[in-house]
């Protein structure tokens, strides 16, 4: 009896939340080879997001809603040997990314959405990334890193991104879907362009892309026809880019006196697998990353692995 109990307390408690409606969210995006190897301590080694998203109450008839964010992000790259004074051991140069943006989501009733973010910070010394993995490795109990001297270069950042959607087809149970995937960014730090897949598989029915986790436009208000809903489903995203100028490897066209750089390699293949799944007001997820070297002459030529954790909260 108290076991029955509590699986029609527990299906209450979903219920009541699925029938409401957020219309703002907080999240924080961890990543760091740490969350795949506690060996591997290189190359894009840490990241770390906080944003807010929240709805515009502007109408738009093609629109079903309009997401605005603001976002502050940090970016962290080592070579291979972060630990050596002997500067030819450096197979990349030291780089850190720290910055600002604001972004506007506009997803469509027809299963699309465009995605424009402005961003705007700083490379170099100045992004506190030395500050930061000393923090870091003195929590975990890790060696200090003693090459940020050599890092690139202090220089401003501004970097403009879209990105644009578009949902392919579904299964007939609807726990299969696929959307097509694409990404350009143009500016001071990164400049490239990129396609690709993202195949969800749900352990119940998929949210539309207009409504989900996975595209992040779960938030709805009194002019959106969706609520909140509960969300579990395993994913995997190829893609392909084609990078022009990387600023975090090649130094910054605005301060060109960086130390130690690198060649990078135009073609890189990326691959995201992980889970995500949603809790009350709660999203939480885990990605585990994969791509192809972004640079040459790597001591590590077999790619590079790194995971990510995000953790959102909904706000009314």
């Amino acid at each position: 009896m108290k076991k029955n109990i509590l699986i029609l307390f527990i299906f209450f408690t979903i219920s009541l939340f699925s029938q409401e409606k957020f219309s703002r969210e907080i999240s924080f995006i961890t990543d760091n080879d740490l969350y795949t190897s506690t060996y591997d301590d290189r190359y894009y080694t840490n990241g770390m997001f906080f944003s807010y998203k929240y709805l515009s109450k502007e109408k738009n008839e093609n629109l079903e809603k309009r997401i605005l964010e603001w976002e502050i992000g940090h970016e962290m790259y080592t070579p291979n040997k972060a630990v050596t004074l002997n500067i030819n051991n450096h197979d990349r140069p030291f780089a850190g990314y720290l910055y600002g943006s604001y972004s506007i989501n506009r997803v469509y009733k027809n299963k699309q959405s465009f995605k424009t973010t402005l961003q705007l910070g700083v490379i170099g010394s100045n992004a506190f990334s030395k500050e930061l993995q000393d923090f870091i490795h003195n929590l975990y109990g890790f060696t200090k890193a003693v090459g940020w001297k050599h890092q690139i270069k202090n220089a401003l950042a501004l970097n403009f991104n879209a990105e644009y959607n578009t949902f392919l087809g579904k299964d007939k149970t609807n726990h299969f879907d696929i959307s097509w995937i694409n990404n350009a960014k143009i500016g001071t730090v990164y400049t490239n362009i990129s396609s690709g897949f993202l195949a969800r598989i749900g352990f119940k029915p998929l949210q539309s892309m207009m409504n989900s986790i996975a595209f992040k436009t779960n938030i709805n208000n009194k002019n959106t026809s969706y609520f909140r809903e509960i969300e579990s489903f395993l994913f995997i995203k190829p893609t392909l880019r084609y990078a022009f100028y990387d600023a975090t490897l090649q130094g910054s066209f605005l301060s060109a006196n960086s130390e130690i750089t690198n060649e990078l390699v135009p073609l890189v293949f990326n691959v995201e697998i992980g889970l995500k799944f949603s809790v009350n007001r709660f999203n939480f997820g885990y990605t585990f990353n994969y791509n192809t070297n972004k640079s040459k002459d790597l001591k590590f030529d077999n790619g590079h692995k790194y995971g990510s954790i995000n953790f959102n909260y909904l706000l009314k």
